[in-house]
């Protein structure tokens, strides 16, 4: 703003006011290039009922051996202290619940927000520590979710009577412009081989102006390359599969418009998928399987299968690995149906909870004249059937809308289908805990 814009004539003020008119007046003026010590402990900066605290707790609890087994310092031998992982595995938990999956944002936060530095209590914590701590505990992750489950099925918080689930288009870390044909692939695979061996030679008569830091990122820049397009050129003929099959049970129009098969050199697990706006990006197939009435999830999965098709079975196998149940009921859309998974699971004893599909024909034989689909297409007719089935929204849309606003799950920020469900399981995992949270308090 300028002085002739102000809505007063700066000028009439500065008239009235004398030369050195507040000399004589004693105020006290801000000091801000003083250095100041402030003495607190971490545990006053926090409330008493703050959640960080009851995470904590809850996590004390539970049994974290798993991920002490690969420490190898003991307190008679000589070697630095190994950060404790219950710190590293708070820290990422409460960062997902925050939104935020960055190591580096979250190793700022940890020296510098109070929540993150009562976390941490004064352990060595950096970027590299917490993003290998993410990934290479994968498994011990997954373990841990059933053990939460567990624990809720245990303290009769939970139980297992009907589950709902529902699959969620994530886009991944590659761009539509890094999908290329063979051709190209292969042009890109020779390439990439030369630089590495470039790279090899170069060792031997270094770049003065280089340091060695530079020179060893370089050479990893072009091995982690080489690495990505040779798994390109792997899952080429997969995808060049899923082509042909699109071309023969498609119609001689969309058979037609079937285009030649193509793979990310970013993120060769990436697919181009359909996404919630209509339109196709470079996605992975997120899966969550949740207890309608507590809203805690029992399964998860990621893949880059485009359609949910198929999908419904398998997720149920892992529900009742991680409960040792089976639900009575089973809520999917009419993306899963699929008659051979619907006959598996009425034969176990769970009822299908699906929308009917149009039938071109008014005969049925095989598997759809089978008891099983029978019976899953009466209830489906029934006001009962359909009642229930709503429940179905209310449950996977609900948790879906919380991973994307509140965990961030909006787009991948790592590549790779194995790393994208480290991701996610610790989403799961801070899902479940804040669930437990809100249903004990």
């Amino acid at each position: 703003m300028t002085q002739a814009s102000l809505p007063i004539d700066l000028g009439k003020i500065e008239a009235k006011i004398t030369p050195n008119q507040n000399s004589k007046l004693r105020v006290k003026k801000p000091i801000r290039n003083q250095a100041e010590m402030l003495v607190r402990d971490l545990d006053s900066l926090i409330a008493d009922d703050h959640p960080v605290r009851a995470m904590w707790d809850f996590l004390s609890k539970l049994d974290l051996s798993a991920f002490y087994a690969s420490i190898r310092v003991a307190f008679d031998q000589a070697g630095r202290p190994a950060s404790d992982p219950q710190v590293l595995l708070a820290l990422w938990i409460y960062a997902t619940i925050e939104g935020i999956g960055s190591a580096r944002r979250l190793d700022a936060l940890s020296h510098e927000h109070d929540v993150y530095r009562w976390l941490r209590g004064g352990v060595p914590v950096d970027y590299h520590l917490l993003s290998d701590f993410r990934m290479i505990h994968q498994k011990e992750i997954d373990d841990l979710i059933t053990q939460i489950i567990a624990v809720l099925l245990k303290t009769k918080v939970i139980e297992i009577k009907r589950v709902s689930q529902d699959g969620i288009r994530v886009r991944a870390s590659a761009g539509g412009s890094s999908f290329h044909r063979e051709q190209t692939l292969e042009k890109c695979l020779k390439e990439a081989r030369e630089q590495v061996e470039r790279t090899a030679r170069e060792r031997e008569h270094p770049d003065t102006e280089l340091s060695k830091r530079e020179r060893a990122a370089r050479e990893r820049a072009a091995r982690e390359k080489l690495e990505r397009l040779e798994e390109a050129w792997r899952q080429l003929p997969e995808i060049k599969e899923t082509k042909e099959r699109q071309k023969k049970h498609a119609g001689k129009a969309k058979a037609a418009k079937v285009k030649e098969a193509r793979v990310s050199t970013t993120d060769p697990s990436a697919r181009n998928m359909k996404m919630a706006d209509g339109g196709f990006r470079p996605a992975l197939n997120v899966q969550f399987a949740t207890e309608t009435e507590s809203q805690v999830i029992l399964g998860t999965a990621v893949s880059n299968q485009g359609s949910d098709q198929g999908l419904a079975a398998k997720m149920e196998e892992q529900v009742e690995q991680r409960t040792c149940q089976r639900p009575a009921d089973y809520l999917i859309d009419g993306g899963f149906v699929d008659l051979n998974d619907i006959q598996s699971l009425e034969k176990k004893g769970v009822k299908v909870y699906a929308p009917l599909k149009q039938e071109k024909v008014k005969w049925r034989s095989g598997v759809a004249g089978s008891k099983e689909v029978t019976a899953w297409r009466e209830r489906m007719n029934s006001e009962e059937g359909q009642l229930i089935y709503k429940e179905r929204a209310a449950t996977s849309e609900c948790v879906n809308a919380i991973m994307r606003a509140k965990y961030g799950l909006q787009q991948f920020t790592v590549r790779g289908i194995s790393k994208a469900l480290s991701v996610i399981l610790f989403m799961v995992l801070a899902h479940n805990l804040m669930r437990w949270i809100n249903l004990t308090t």
